[in-house]
C-alpha cells in the first residue's frame, strides 16, 4: 500500500515511517525542513508544508492512506500566526485535497490539548468538548483542526482522528519539545523543578495505534491515546535511575515560578532558546489530567501502554548512543 505522511520528520512521523516500511508499504513522506533522517530510510521525499497545496497535491498523488502529523507546537502563543495557520488552515488545505483525491483512509494527529481539561476531578475521554477561542492559541488551533476534519467527514471522506497526550521514547532525532526538556533534566541544564505533572505516552505504542487505525479505525471516530500519569519529580527519580545521572529534585511553588517568568522570557531572548517553562507550560503541568482514558482505543485499536520505567529505560539508552547525555 502508498502511504503519504505528513511532518515525516518529527518524533512520531519517524518511528512511524520505519515501521510502516517494515509491514512493506510504500511512504512517501512530506518534510518542512529537516531530511537528514528521513534521507537514511527508502521513502520518497516530497518538500513542502501544508500551507502550500502543490506539494500536497504531489503527496497525495496515487496514494491510499495518508496520515497527516504536521503541526505547529508552542507554549509561547502565536505571536506570527504561525500556529493557526500550520495547525488550522494547513489542515483545511491536506483535507480538501484528500476529498479532491478520494483517499481511502486519512489518519489526523490531533492532541490532549484540544480538549477542555476542566473539570480535572472527572474521567477526560473521547466524549471531552473541545477548547473555545480563549483558550492558548496551540490549544484552539489543534481543536479548529479537529472541527475540520467532522467537516470532510460529513462530506464524504473516510477519516479518523488519534489524540495522543505527551509523546516520549527512543529515536527522537530532533529532539521533540518533550525530548529536548528531557535532554536537558539529565544534562543538568534545568535548575528545578515544579509541582505537578503529566500523562506520558510511548512513542512506539502511539504508532503501533495509528497502523491499526488504518484498518480498525472507524470513521469519524476519535481515538484517545494515554499512557501514564507521573509527576515531575516522578520523572527525575526514575530519570536518574535509568540514566545514572543525578538529576534535579528541588521543586520550586507556583507562585514563585510565576514570578520568575519575566527573567525567563528575557533569559530566552537573549539566548535565543525557547524556555520550558512558560505561563502556558505552568497551566499545562499543573492541570494535565490524571484521569485519562483509553479504554476506546484499547478495545478498538487494540493500543495498550506498555510500562513508563520500559519507556524510559529505552529512550534513555538511545540518547546515550546517540550522544544526547554529556
Amino acid at each position: 500500500m502508498k502511504i503519504a505522511i505528513t511532518g515525516a520528520s518529527g518524533h512520531v512521523g519517524i518511528n512511524l515511517c520505519n515501521t510502516l516500511l517494515q509491514a512493506g508499504h510504500q511512504v512517501k513522506a512530506l518534510y518542512h525542513r529537516n531530511d537528514q533522517e528521513l534521507k537514511k530510510i527508502p521513502v520518497q521525499l516530497i518538500k513542502g508544508d501544508v500551507l502550500d497545496k502543490t506539494s500536497i497535491r504531489l503527496l497525495l498523488e496515487d496514494v491510499e492512506v495518508v496520515y497527516h502529523l504536521a503541526a505547529k507546537i508552542s507554549i509561547v502563543g502565536d505571536k506570527d500566526g504561525m500556529v493557526h495557520r500550520t495547525n488550522s488552515e494547513g489542515t483545511g488545505n491536506l483535507l480538501d485535497i484528500a476529498l479532491e483525491k478520494g483517499i481511502r483512509r486519512f489518519i489526523h494527529f490531533s492532541s490532549i490539548h484540544a480538549f477542555q481539561q476542566h473539570p480535572l476531578n472527572e474521567r477526560l475521554d473521547e466524549s471531552r468538548p473541545l477548547v473555545q477561542d480563549k483558550g492558548f492559541a496551540y490549544d484552539c488551533s489543534k481543536a479548529s483542526g479537529e472541527r475540520a476534519v467532522r467537516e470532510a467527514v460529513s462530506k464524504g471522506l473516510d477519516a479518523v482522528i488519534l489524540s495522543p497526550t505527551a509523546i516520549i521514547g527512543p529515536a527522537d532525532p530532533e529532539p521533540s519539545l518533550t525530548g529536548k526538556a528531557i535532554v536537558d533534566l539529565i544534562n543538568h541544564k534545568i535548575p528545578s523543578l515544579v509541582p505537578g505533572g503529566y500523562d506520558w505516552v510511548d512513542v512506539r505504542d502511539v504508532v503501533d495505534a495509528a497502523v491499526a487505525a488504518i484498518d480498525k479505525g472507524r470513521c469519524g471516530e476519535k481515538y484517545l491515546l494515554s499512557g501514564h500519569w507521573h509527576s515531575l519529580t516522578d520523572l527525575a527519580s526514575i530519570l536518574e535511575k535509568e540514566s545514572g545521572r543525578k538529576i534535579v529534585k528541588t521543586v520550586l511553588p507556583f507562585w514563585l515560578a510565576r514570578v520568575g517568568l519575566p527573567f525567563i522570557s528575557l533569559y530566552s531572548a537573549l539566548s535565543k532558546k525557547e524556555p520550558l517553562y512558560t505561563k502556558e507550560s505552568l497551566v499545562i503541568i499543573s492541570e494535565g489530567s490524571r484521569l485519562t482514558d483509553h479504554s476506546k482505543a484499547q478495545k478498538e485499536l487494540g493500543f495498550q501502554p506498555r510500562p513508563f520505567t520500559e519507556t524510559i529505560r529505552d529512550m534513555v539508552a538511545w540518547l546515550k548512543h546517540n550522544h544526547y547525555i554529556q
